[in-house]
């Protein structure tokens, strides 16, 4: 069923779980890292389509005076009506993909025969992580997230929890994944994970080769 000369693997985990921090491992361990939110950014740069339908979508006033994104108003819309998120949704998403897919595609092209990690918050709620062929779940403890989201963007801890409560739980997240990181420690022990990690999803790309 499966053609790719690599192992397309789905990163994914909750907020403030450290899941960047993950990726740049895997990429140190000589993983490819396709980041989900970058292709996000990639999409609605100046004078790519998106951002023009966008404009139509939303009204002039989203964009800035050098002519990108005004994520921080885009934000406010679409975070506040989920209808108005579906639309943007229905305008990126489809353009993320066609990225995405043309990224696999030359890797396929230059017989890249290793680990491609693909790392997106919200790959489970998604479906889409029923495309991948591993999926890797970064977890931590509660308050772990907690003091983490707190440090990063200066909330109440009330405001953390909230945020955490409103996705879904890291357990369940968990129970799909083929391999579960715990990044609640210090930094070793979430390397000596990671190295653990990449070494079986390694091994399986040279299985594959060996059919």
């Amino acid at each position: 069923m499966q053609t790719r000369p690599f192992l397309l693997v789905g990163l994914t985990g909750g907020i403030a779980t450290g899941k960047s921090a993950v990726a740049a491992m895997f990429r140190m361990l000589g993983a490819v890292i396709i980041d989900a939110d970058v292709l996000a950014r990639e999409v609605v740069e100046p004078g790519q389509p998106a951002l023009a339908e966008v404009v139509r979508e939303f009204g002039p006033r989203m964009i800035t005076a050098d002519g990108r994104l005004d994520r921080k108003a885009l934000g406010g819309i679409v975070f506040a009506d989920a209808e108005r998120r579906r639309r943007l949704e229905a305008i990126t998403h489809p353009r993320i993909r066609e990225v995405f897919e043309r990224r696999l595609h030359d890797l396929a092209e230059q017989e890249f025969r290793g680990v491609v990690v693909f790392d997106a918050p919200v790959m489970i709620e998604s479906g889409n992580y029923k495309n991948m062929d591993r999926l890797v779940v970064v977890v931590t403890d509660e308050a772990t997230q907690i003091a983490r989201l707190m440090a990063r963007d200066g909330c109440t801890r009330e405001e953390a929890l909230a945020r955490i409560r409103s996705q879904m739980p890291l357990s369940e997240k968990a129970r799909l994944a083929d391999h579960v990181i715990d990044n609640s420690g210090d930094r070793a022990v979430t390397e000596e994970q990671v190295r653990r990690v990449h070494a079986a999803l390694t091994s399986e790309v040279a299985q594959r080769k060996t059919r």
